[in-house]
């Protein structure tokens, strides 16, 4: 399936975005043009069931292979987003790319008590933009603003295999070097997980001062934890 695509810049370099669940390519719209000024073009994807990209089946494999067959060519950096981290885990062995960033993966969530409840999800899908600010005190009216579009236009049956998305697994002895990010104030923040992802052979960082959507977050923390890997 090919995905809808946004893009930012022209550089010599090329940079891949993948959002989480919910979400899609305009929860980048500042990440995206820093990476550019940096001289990346940047590509960000909408996930199937999200944005503007077609609906279907909804399972790992398919966000993966969609990410596969959707960008062809060499990749300087990817980065993706909780469930869009998941997805790159899973079709990275298929993309000709350099280095790749995990922020706030989901597989995060795989041992939380209790787990991740899809209703609660769907439930979102109608919240307020009360509701929204209340639960993201660090985003201004533009990430509330898309966050209401993009929850407009989301396929809420994409929730229906969360479980198994948090239950893939951080990846074992990349082929790339991959860094994961994980947020301070979000549900991955755990010594067991971060020692098992760093014995694994991934390069762990923990972003102080942030949640779950760290680049929504702070940006500047968000590029900071990066550093050595742009």
């Amino acid at each position: 399936m090919q995905l809808n695509t946004r893009t930012w810049g022209d550089g010599g370099k090329t940079a891949v975005l993948v959002h989480g669940i919910m979400s899609d390519s305009r929860a980048w719209h500042r990440a995206g043009p820093r990476l550019a000024a940096l001289g990346y073009r940047v590509t960000a994807v909408d996930l199937r069931g999200h944005g503007a990209s077609p609906r279907g089946s909804y399972h790992p494999k398919d966000w993966a292979d969609d990410l596969a067959d959707t960008l062809p060519g060499h990749i300087d950096l990817a980065i993706g987003h909780s469930l869009g981290a998941v997805s790159l885990s899973l079709a990275a062995d298929r993309l000709d790319c350099d280095r790749i960033v995990y922020s706030d993966p989901a597989w995060l969530a795989d041992q939380l008590d209790p787990p991740l409840d899809p209703a609660v999800f769907r439930r979102f899908k109608h919240a307020t933009r009360e509701q929204i600010a209340a639960l993201n005190p660090r985003w201004d009216d533009t990430d509330i603003d898309i966050e209401l579009a993009t929850l407009a236009v989301w396929d809420d049956t994409t929730v229906d295999t969360v479980g198994e998305a948090t239950g893939i697994g951080a990846p074992a002895h990349p082929r790339v070097p991959s860094l994961v990010q994980v947020a301070e104030q979000g549900f991955g923040n755990r010594p067991e997980p971060i020692a098992a992802m760093r014995e694994g052979g991934l390069t762990v960082r923990v972003v102080p001062g942030v949640g779950h959507t760290i680049h929504r977050d702070d940006l500047d923390a968000f590029f900071d934890s990066m550093r050595g890997w742009l």
